[in-house]
Order: C-alpha cells, then sequence, then structure tokens
C-alpha cells in the first residue's frame, strides 16, 4: 500500500477526525497509487493517521475512510459501514413507515463521496469521488445486502465528479426499471419520482419535515412557493387547508410533474393551486409592481454557491430573493427561507437574511430554524457540505 506523507503541522485536522486531506497538507506520496486507490495516510514523524482514498486530481488529494491504522478496507468494509447506516435510519421512530428517505449520507455516515437514497424497493446512488468510484461494486452489494431492495439506479452526473477527473455516469446497477413507474407516499400526499431525469436522486428528501410543518399551518392561508420544483410543498399546503397556492419554477417539465402529482392526489382541492412558469426573481418583481401580497412564502431555492469561493456572489443572490420575499408578506406573514449552498454557513445565511429584513423596512424576528431531515445527519466534525439551512421569519 502507499503511503501518503503529510507536511509538518498538517495533521492535526485528522486528529479532529476531519475527514479530508487538501493537496498542500500533502508532501510526498511514496509508493504507486492510482485515482481511488487506499492509501495508507503518515504525519510527517511517520504515525499512521488512517486510511484514505486517493485523488491526485482534486484539491482534495484525500479521502479518509478510517482513523484506525489496523482496519482493512475491503468488501466488508463497505458491508458493515453501509449496514450500520441504514441500521441508523431504521432505530428513529420518526422515519418509520417513510417510502422515501436517505441511506447513506457521505462524510456524516464515514463513507465520503457517496450519497444513497431509497424510494420504496428503489434505491439511487450517486459516487462524486475517486474512492467512491472504485468501490462501485462493493457499495451496490452492501446496498443490496442491507435494504433488500429490488433495483438501483447510480446518478452519478454531478459536476464534482469533473474536480475529481471522473466522467458523469448514469445507469441501472442492480434490478430491472418498473414499467408501473414509481411514486412515494409521503405523509399521506403520493408524490412521483424521477429517478433518470430529475434533480439530485430524483427529489428532495432533506425538506421532508419542513413540508409537513407547512400542512400544518397552513389552514387559510394564501401560500406562494418559489422554486417549487415538482411541488412537494405546493401539495403538503393544500392538504393542510391553504386557502391558495401560487407557486413558481423556470422549468416547464418540473410544473408540468408538479401538475401530474397534484393529479395522483384527488382529495387535494385543485382549484385552490395556480402555477406559473417564470424566473422567479422577475415574478417577484412583477409582484410587487401589482401590489400582491401573501400570508407565508416558500423561497427554496437551488444552491447559488458550490464553495466557499463562490460565496460573495451567492450572498448577493440570496440577499435580493429574501428582500423581495420580504416586500411580498402581509403583516404578520411568515417566511420560510433556505439555503444548500456548502459554501454559506447558517451564521452567514442568517445575516444576510438579517440584511434583507433590514433593507426591505420590515421588523422581523427569527421563529425557528428549519434544518433538514432526521435521515440527513451532518458530522460534527464535518462542518463543509451542501446541508440544508433555513430559518422560518415572522415580520411585523
Amino acid at each position: 500500500m502507499a503511503q501518503l506523507i503529510l507536511l509538518p503541522g498538517k495533521e492535526r485536522s485528522s486528529f479532529k477526525r476531519h475527514p479530508w486531506l487538501f493537496a498542500g497538507s500533502v508532501g510526498r506520496l511514496e509508493g504507486r497509487a492510482r485515482p481511488g486507490d487506499t492509501v495508507e495516510v503518515l504525519s510527517d514523524d511517520l504515525k499512521v493517521l488512517g486510511r484514505a482514498a486517493y485523488s491526485p486530481r482534486s484539491q482534495i488529494r484525500a479521502r479518509f475512510w478510517t482513523f484506525d491504522p489496523e482496519e482493512s478496507v475491503d468488501d466488508a468494509f463497505f458491508k458493515r459501514r453501509i449496514a450500520a447506516a441504514v441500521a441508523r435510519r431504521q432505530a428513529l421512530p420518526e422515519l418509520k413507515g417513510q417510502q422515501g428517505l436517505r441511506l447513506i449520507h457521505a462524510e456524516s455516515d464515514g463513507l465520503p463521496g457517496i450519497v444513497a437514497d431509497q424510494y420504496g424497493d428503489t434505491v439511487v446512488v450517486q459516487l462524486t469521488s475517486a474512492g467512491a468510484d472504485k468501490w462501485r461494486k462493493a457499495i451496490v452489494a452492501g446496498l443490496v445486502k442491507a435494504t433488500g431492495c429490488a433495483r438501483i439506479y447510480e446518478r452519478s452526473d454531478s459536476d464534482v465528479r469533473g474536480l475529481e477527473g471522473l466522467e458523469p455516469t448514469t445507469g441501472w446497477l442492480y434490478g430491472e426499471p418498473s414499467s408501473a413507474g414509481l411514486s412515494i407516499d409521503e405523509n399521506g400526499v403520493q408524490l412521483a419520482v424521477d429517478v433518470v431525469g430529475g434533480h439530485k436522486t430524483g427529489f428532495y428528501l432533506d425538506q421532508r419535515d419542513n413540508r409537513a410543518w407547512l400542512r400544518s399551518v397552513a389552514a387559510g392561508k394564501d401560500i406562494l412557493n418559489c422554486f417549487c420544483y415538482t411541488g412537494g410543498f405546493s401539495l403538503q399546503a393544500l392538504a393542510g387547508g391553504a386557502a391558495h397556492v401560487l407557486s413558481i419554477d423556470s422549468s416547464g417539465p418540473a410544473l408540468a410533474q408538479a401538475r401530474a402529482n397534484l393529479g395522483l392526489n384527488p382529495q387535494l382541492p385543485a382549484e385552490r393551486a395556480e402555477w406559473l412558469e417564470a424566473d422567479v426573481f422577475q415574478a417577484l418583481r412583477d409582484f410587487r409592481k401589482a401590489g400582491r401580497t401573501f400570508d407565508l412564502i416558500v423561497l427554496d431555492p437551488p444552491k447559488f454557491a458550490p464553495s466557499a469561493a463562490h460565496a460573495d456572489r451567492a450572498a448577493r443572490a440570496y440577499k435580493d430573493i429574501n428582500l423581495l420575499g420580504f416586500r411580498l408578506l402581509k403583516p404578520g406573514g411568515l417566511l420560510m427561507t433556505y439555503s444548500c449552498s456548502g459554501g454559506i454557513g447558517l451564521e452567514l445565511f442568517q445575516k444576510i437574511v438579517a440584511g434583507a429584513a433590514l433593507d426591505a423596512g420590515r421588523e422581523a424576528r427569527i421563529v425557528r430554524r428549519l434544518s433538514g431531515t432526521a435521515d440527513h445527519p451532518v458530522a460534527l466534525n464535518f462542518p463543509e457540505g451542501e446541508y440544508l439551512k433555513g430559518l422560518l421569519v415572522q415580520v411585523d
């Protein structure tokens, strides 16, 4: 096994169990290692720190699989880690009966570069690092063993693979696609999931609890759902008795799926739903000119900052969209606002939203912080990553 030897003082992050080693921390590689190979990581004084996946093309030069120098990284390793991740979810009572949930959340489950979501009897896996790509067969075998799923589809088409020197990869890895299509029941609402062409792995599971909360307060409210995608928030609002729900997205296909999802739920009042294909920023400006206001607004945009290098530009975009939202709220109105950008931490996001309220001339307060679901854990020693950050803000 090749050895990756760090520069003096660069072992400190590994002592804190941070799973990444950046290129600037590496002194030299002794031996030969191909992308994705497991290497032994040593401090400059040759103390063994653990074993990691090597990625010579990436600024993240290695990702730790284990900090135990004696633990082998082999098929059995992935079987154990995947089984533990699945068992972790099975032990949570709030996930009992959920048909859509995250099984593996990368570094948070000790499996960097690996995401796996389950929709009924179908699992969708996303492999974003050289190490994860190397162990594809073992990962699939571990998922089949731990879940008993009927099929596994790969959605390794994220841009981040390019930083690892990897090409996009999609396709069926296990089993055959279902001729009946795929849908899940989320808290009493039926939702079709497109694992082949949908965003991410087909749906945004991390908003499940927040969609349920919206349902609990929606009764009688005039609600605006921005960046609505396939209508998850919109349908839960209708299920909660909203007086009217206006949903906006720039994607025609996403809105078509949202309408189809509404059709899957004949118990919901379709006459209270309105769908608008438009640029959200422009639509909110138009509503402002028209004097239109809402009781509750959901702002769940796509990531504006994939990394910290994009944080300044993203901060301006978050400021603008929240400013527009605050200006459209009725007195006492609620704003559910989110960021999934890895380059925008919760503290910075809160400052951005506070600045937007100030510029809008609204007195506002945080009613609660809105986090992702329990099946999307965030590692204490790993604050980076595209985890969900949200705020529920009320204006006077």
